[in-house]
């Protein structure tokens, strides 16, 4: 073979070698590339609850939040089940690539992997993003018990001990964790009746079937507006605008009820979440929750935006784990 022939062969040789050694660059900075991107397609936020409840009501005004801060549609998907369980899986055995985010509420978090021995474990598989919203409870009674005020109430149930019922929405359940742990602290003795879901809870208490019911402000406020449930007293950092004459647990010197009666909505990703990706999605919810729109559209339900260090969520959850843990067993709830 020439010189001149040889020549041409080896300078394609040397191309094709420099075009393998680029493309396996390119391959190399794949990831990085990825996340310098993300978000480039549709992201998806599983609730593991039914729609319509405070959950899903709270994720779909973030998710339009969203829409604005990370420039991509962000579709909502009910996975409801097994309390929130059902739905938290699917989120932690999502691909963690940052296109499944997921609801995350006091429930799932803190309660469910304590009464549910396949939720055992299951806050290990997922990264806390951020704690965005809060939502007061507020407990009330029906208008057949005969009482208008917190001090008359706590006399009323002293004096009739163990014949006023409460609802709650299951067994191990924040309700039931709330009622009894008012019964524990206040040294009284509603009794405990479990539904199936706060849906049912609920019915019966405008019913005046069971005369007391600790709920989400949200879900409740209608019927209170209404006169068929009278509130009693809320947890809660401030009085409710709505309920200025309701005073809250804190104020009455009650910081336990207080702390535990306020529901949070927060957002996790699957473990494995590149650190770029965890902190796009960070920013980019806490600016949501922030928005004009949004915060109008949380007040409208009683909630607002979350004012807390982000970096702290996941120590906010082991601490509030533990303290849950100790309810329960107080409670005599066993994992099932």
């Amino acid at each position: 073979m020439s010189t001149a022939s040889a020549s041409p062969r080896r300078l394609h040789l040397k191309a094709l070698a420099i075009a393998a050694c680029g493309a396996a660059a390119a391959l190399a900075l794949t990831p990085a590339q990825a996340q310098g991107s993300y978000p480039n397609k549709p992201v998806k936020l599983i609730v593991p609850f039914a729609a319509g409840g405070s959950t899903d009501v709270v994720a779909r005004v973030l998710a339009e939040g969203l829409r604005t801060t990370l420039g991509q549609s962000v579709v909502v998907d009910n996975k409801a089940g097994a309390g929130g369980l059902l739905g938290t899986e699917a989120v932690a055995t999502a691909a963690p690539d940052g296109y499944t985010l997921g609801m995350a509420t006091v429930s799932t978090m803190t309660i469910n992997p304590l009464v549910f021995t396949k939720g055992q474990g299951l806050p290990d598989k997922l990264i806390p993003v951020a704690n965005l919203v809060t939502i007061p409870a507020v407990y009330s009674v029906h208008p057949n018990l005969g009482v208008k005020d917190f001090n008359a109430f706590i006399a009323k149930v002293k004096a009739e001990s163990g014949k006023i019922s409460g609802a709650v929405p299951g067994l191990g359940t924040l309700g039931h964790l709330m009622l009894a742990s008012f019964n524990d602290t206040l040294k009284t003795d509603i009794l405990i009746v479990p539904y199936r879901g706060a849906g049912p809870a609920l019915n019966d208490a405008l019913a005046g079937m069971v005369q007391v019911m600790p709920d989400q402000l949200p879900s409740s406020m209608p019927h209170i507006k209404s006169g068929k449930l009278l509130p009693m007293v809320i947890a809660a950092d401030a009085r409710s605008p709505d309920l200025p004459n309701v005073p809250t647990f804190k104020e009455l010197g009650y910081n336990e009820l207080n702390q535990l009666g306020i529901s949070w909505f927060g957002m996790v990703l699957p473990k494995g979440t590149p650190d770029a990706i965890v902190q796009r999605v960070r920013e980019a919810a806490v600016k949501a929750a922030s928005l004009p729109e949004v915060q109008a559209q949380l007040k409208k339900m009683g909630a607002a935006p979350t004012q807390m260090d982000q970096g702290q969520f996941g120590a906010q959850i082991a601490a509030q784990t533990k303290a849950n843990k100790a309810l329960l067993d107080k409670a005599g709830v066993k994992p099932e």
